[in-house]
C-alpha cells in the first residue's frame, strides 16, 4: 500500500491546484490549526468555490479534505506563528520544486511575500520562509549533517531532480550504461518515478523489466513509453483513481495504469478527492459539530455526485472497448497478417531479435506495431490512430472478443451505478422528508446562534452570495468605512442625509447587477426615504479608493461623514424590506431586500411603510413568524422581537399583504 505521496503525485497535484477548476491563486488564507505531530490544516476561502480545508501532513500528503480532524483547543505555537504572518493573506503562486517532492506556496499579505514550503519525503517538514530564503519558523527544528532546518538559517533545497516529463533519449543513455542494477531499478531511483511507474514504463515499453540496465539498445521505445506514461500530466488530463485488491486500497494514482487494467478501480473527480478518500480510509475524525453537521447533510448528495460521475466514466470505457474490437474486424486481413509474421518469426528469431528485425522493417505491418511485450505475448498497435494491445497467440476474432467481454464487463458496472443512483436518491429523499418533517413538528427547540462580527451592523446577503453591511449610526458609518472597508469591495451611501454608509464585500469577485440593485434597494429603505414616506430614491456607488476622511482646504468634516471623489455611478429605485427566518444550511435571521431574502429564508413576512414603530411591528412579526413555524422556543431563540427590529428598516412599517 502506498503510504505517501511520490515525485509524481505532487506533479499531479501541483498541476491540479494550478487549474482554473480548482486554483489555489488568489485564495485567501483563513485559521491555521495543528491537527497533529506532523499536520497541519489551512482554512481557504477560494474566489467562487467558497470555503475549502487544505491539509498538509510533512512527509506523506497534501490535498482539501472533507474530513478535518479536529483542532485542538489552545492552538500550538506553530499555527500560531502562522496566523500571524500569512492570515488574510493571499496565495500568488504554488510549484513544485524540479521533480521532488517539494512545495512552495507563495503568500502575499499587506505587500509582504513569504512563502510555505512543504517536504513530502521521508523526515519532511513545513517551514515559513521570507523572500531571501530565510526560515522563520519550521514545524520542526531539526539539524541534519549537511544542513539546519532552523529559524534564521538560510533554507537550502536539495540538489535538482531529473524529471520524466520532459526526457530524451540523450538523457536516458548515460543513465542506462553507467548503471548496475536491472532496469526498473534503474528507471525508478534515477527518474525518482518509485518502483510501480517505472514497472509500468518498462511493460508499455515492451522490455523484461528484469534484464540489466546497460544491456538495453531500444532506449527509444523507453523514451516513447516514459512520454506516454506522463502525458496526463503534461497535457492536463488527469484521470485519478483508487486502486482495490481484495477489497482493500492498495494504491491512489491520479492517471490510469495498465497494470492495475484487472483490479477494482475507484474513479474520482478530481486527484486531491481521491488523495482525500485514500489516506482517511478506515479513519473517522471526531470533527467539530459544526463540521459534523455539515458532513451528514452533504455525504449523500457527494455519493450521489460520484456516482454519476462513475457512471459517465463507465459509458466511455463501454464506447472505447467495443469500438477497439469492432476496429479489429475493420483491419481484420491486416491484424491477421501481423499475427502470422509474429509468430512464424517466434520459431526462428529471439524476441530481442524480433524487435530488431521489425525497427529496421520498411513492410506497412511493421509500421502499424508500435511496442511488444514478451513477458505477456502483447502486440500494442496502432489502427488509424488508436492503440490497440492484441494477444499473439489468439485469433482476431477472439482478440476482439476480449474487447466486447470487457466492454460487458463495464456495462455491467455501469448498471451497477445505475441501481445505485436510485438507492442513493431514494435515501435523499428520505432524509429531506425526515428534515422538512422536523421543521413542521415544532420539536426544533431552542438554538444557540453564534455572534458574528457584522451583526452590530445593518446586513445582509444578496441572492448572488454577497455579504452587504452598513451603519447604524455615525460611530458605526466611521467603523464600516474604516474598519472593514477593502479596496476591492464597493460604497454605496445616498446624497441625502440619514443614510447608512454601505459596503458590499466582494472578496475579489465581480459583483453581478442583482447584487448592485439589492445594496441599492437596501441603501434606499435604510435612508431617510422610508421615513419620509416616499417610494422611490436616488443613490450611488464608487470604489473605495474615491472614498475619503480629508476634507477640501478650509472646509470641515464631521464624524460619520466622507468625501467622494471622481464620477459617480447613480442607481435610482425603490424601497422593499423584508425579514425571514432560515432553517436550511444557516439557521438564522435574515432581513434585507424582498429577492434576497426569499433565496434564504424558508419563512419570510414583506414590510412596507406604515403606522407602527419598529418595537411594534417587530412583535407583530415574531408572533407571525411563531405561528408559521410552530416553534415558539425555537423562533424565539433566533428571531426574538428585538432581534426583528433591528433587521427593520427605520421609521414606522406595516407587514405586507
Amino acid at each position: 500500500m502506498k503510504s505517501e505521496m511520490t515525485s509524481v503525485d505532487v506533479a499531479a497535484i501541483v498541476s491540479e491546484l494550478n487549474t482554473d477548476t480548482m486554483t489555489l491563486i488568489d485564495a485567501k488564507i483563513g485559521k491555521i490549526y495543528q491537527t497533529g505531530e506532523d499536520e497541519i490544516r489551512i482554512t481557504l476561502n477560494i474566489y467562487q468555490q467558497g470555503r475549502h480545508h487544505l491539509v498538509i501532513q510533512a512527509g506523506k500528503r497534501i490535498h482539501f479534505t472533507q474530513y478535518p480532524r479536529p483542532a485542538p483547543k489552545l492552538p500550538g505555537p506553530f499555527p500560531m506563528l502562522l496566523r500571524k504572518h500569512i492570515i488574510s493573506g493571499r496565495i500568488t503562486q504554488i510549484s513544485q520544486y524540479d521533480f521532488d517532492r517539494i512545495i512552495e506556496i507563495t503568500i502575499i499579505r499587506a505587500g509582504i511575500i513569504t512563502k510555505l514550503i512543504i517536504e513530502l519525503f521521508a523526515r519532511g517538514n513545513i517551514m515559513l520562509t521570507d523572500t531571501q530564503g530565510r526560515i522563520i519558523q519550521p514545524l520542526k527544528p531539526v539539524s541534519f549533517k549537511d544542513r539546519k532546518l532552523r529559524r534564521g538559517e538560510i533554507y537550502e533545497l536539495p540538489p535538482p531532480q531529473l524529471s520524466p516529463l520532459d526526457i530524451s533519449v540523450e538523457t536516458l543513455a548515460p543513465i542506462f550504461n553507467e548503471s548496475k542494477s536491472d532496469i526498473v531499478r534503474t528507471i525508478a531511483t534515477r527518474l525518482n518515478i518509485g518502483g510501480v511507474l517505472a514497472e509500468e514504463v518498462c511493460l508499455r515499453a515492451g522490455i523484461d523489466k528484469h534484464i540489466n540496465a546497460n544491456e538495453v539498445s531500444d532506449l527509444e521505445s523507453l523514451q516513447i513509453a516514459i512520454n506516454e506514461v506522463f502525458n496526463p500530466i503534461k497535457k492536463g488530463e488527469l484521470d485519478p483513481q483508487i486502486v482495490i485488491k481484495e477489497g482493500k486500497n492498495i494504491d491512489v494514482i491520479p492517471f490510469g495504469l495498465q497494470q492495475y487494467q484487472n483490479l477494482d478501480i475507484l474513479q474520482f473527480k478530481s486527484f486531491s478527492q481521491a488523495l482525500d478518500e485514500y489516506f482517511n480510509e478506515g479513519v473517522k475524525p471526531a470533527a467539530p459539530q459544526e463540521i459534523a453537521i455539515e458532513k451528514k447533510e452533504n455525504m449523500l448528495e457527494r455519493r450521489l455526485r460520484q456516482q454519476h460521475d462513475a457512471i459517465e466514466k463507465f459509458t466511455k470505457q463501454q464506447a472505447k472497448l467495443k469500438a477497439k474490437g469492432e476496429l479489429l474486424y475493420a483491419h481484420y486481413q491486416t491484424v491477421e497478417e501481423i499475427l502470422k509474421i509474429i509468430n512464424d518469426a517466434r520459431q526462428r528469431f529471439s524476441w530481442d531479435e524480433i524487435k530488431h528485425k521489425l525497427k529496421n522493417a520498411d513492410n506497412p505491418q511493421a509500421k502499424l506495431i508500435r511496442s511488444i511485450d514478451p513477458s505477456t505475448g502483447t502486440l500494442s498497435l496502432v489502427l488509424d490512430e488508436v492503440h490497440i494491445d492484441v494477444n499473439i497467440n489468439l485469433t482476431v476474432p477472439r482478440n476482439a472478443q476480449v474487447f466486447y467481454d470487457k466492454a460487458k464487463k463495464t456495462a455491467k458496472k455501469r448498471s451497477g451505478a445505475l441501481n445505485a443512483i436510485t438507492t442513493t436518491r431514494d435515501l435523499i429523499k428520505k432524509r429531506d422528508k425526515n428534515h422538512d418533517k422536523d421543521h413542521l413538528s415544532g420539536k426544533r427547540g431552542k438554538v444557540k446562534v453564534k455572534p458574528r462580527w457584522y451583526d452590530r451592523f445593518k446586513w445582509f446577503e444578496s441572492s448572488d452570495g454577497f455579504l452587504v453591511v452598513g451603519g447604524r449610526d455615525v460611530s458605526t458609518n466611521e467603523d464600516v468605512v474604516r474598519k472593514y472597508m477593502e479596496k476591492r469591495d464597493v460604497f454605496f451611501h445616498t446624497e441625502s442625509p440619514g443614510s447608512p454608509a454601505v459596503v458590499i464585500k466582494t472578496q475579489g469577485k465581480q459583483v453581478p447587477q442583482t447584487t448592485l440593485k439589492e445594496s441599492a434597494e437596501f441603501v434606499i429603505s435604510n435612508s431617510s426615504v422610508w421615513k419620509s414616506d416616499r417610494i422611490e430614491g436616488d443613490c450611488y456607488w464608487v470604489m473605495p479608493d474615491q472614498v475619503s476622511k480629508t476634507p477640501e482646504p478650509g472646509e470641515f468634516l464631521p464624524r460619520g461623514s466622507f468625501v467622494i471623489r471622481g464620477k459617480r455611478n447613480f442607481i435610482k429605485t425603490t424601497v422593499n424590506a423584508a425579514v425571514g427566518i432560515q432553517t436550511k444550511g444557516n439557521i438564522r435571521l435574515v432581513g434585507g431586500p424582498t429577492s434576497a431574502v426569499s433565496k434564504l429564508a424558508d419563512y419570510m413576512i414583506e414590510v412596507e411603510q406604515g403606522e407602527f414603530n419598529q418595537s411594534d411591528i417587530a412583535k407583530k412579526i415574531y408572533k407571525l413568524f411563531v405561528d408559521k413555524v410552530g416553534d415558539r422556543q425555537f423562533v424565539k431563540s433566533i428571531a426574538s422581537p428585538d432581534k426583528i427590529a433591528m433587521m427593520l428598516p427605520p421609521g414606522n412599517s406595516r407587514i405586507k399583504h
